[in-house]
């Protein structure tokens, strides 16, 4: 299977946010990457795969979605790619640990950028947009996410130019917050 055939299945099984948010990802990759050398490929793949197991067909209830998109990808997709088996392996493991709730430490700079570029999209202008998106129709909740997530992130990115990226989201996340914050009177 290649990888033009992933990017495919993504887009038909992502719910309409799968496909857009591993582009983002990709483009956010390949800038804060520049500089380091690097798989590209493996990049590509564990990005498109990374969060499957969010997806209607392959989530299974009481399985982490970070989890369930190794299984599926090692079990239906990476067995079936012309990558090789220490690849498939750093693709395995930089989806497994791209959630910024897992605590655990990156073995290979592949997965190190798809950690980092997953995280950098959820801040943001678009780390806003991402976390209204998902509702509940309550403002809130959705902005007690915003604020969590940003918290779980902040300070954790270690490449130079995610950092940098990091800073400049951030600032434009707490100047719409602050907006949101006023417009609200408070009260959201």
């Amino acid at each position: 299977m290649d990888i033009e055939r992933i990017k495919q299945m993504t887009l038909e099984e992502g719910q309409g946010w799968g496909f857009a948010h591993s582009c983002r990802v990709l483009k956010l990759a390949d800038l804060i990457g520049a500089e380091l050398n690097y798989n590209r490929e493996v990049v590509e793949y564990a990005v498109y795969l990374h969060d499957w197991g969010a997806f209607p067909t392959y989530f299974q209830v009481g399985v982490h979605h970070a989890l369930r998109s190794r299984q599926v990808a090692q079990e239906e997709i990476l067995p079936y790619t012309n990558l090789s088996v220490a690849d498939q392996k750093i693709v395995a493991e930089a989806i497994e640990l791209h959630d910024y709730r897992d605590p655990r430490p990156h073995t290979t700079v592949e997965s190190l950028l798809v950690r980092e570029a997953d995280w950098l999209d959820m801040l943001g202008v678009i780390g806003i947009v991402r976390e209204m998106a998902w509702g509940p129709n309550n403002l809130r909740q959705c902005y007690e996410r915003i604020l969590a997530r940003r918290e779980g992130i902040q300070g954790r990115l270690t490449i130079p130019q995610a950092r940098e990226m990091e800073i400049e989201r951030l600032a434009r996340m707490e100047a719409v917050l602050a907006q949101l914050q006023e417009e609200s009177f408070g009260i959201l």
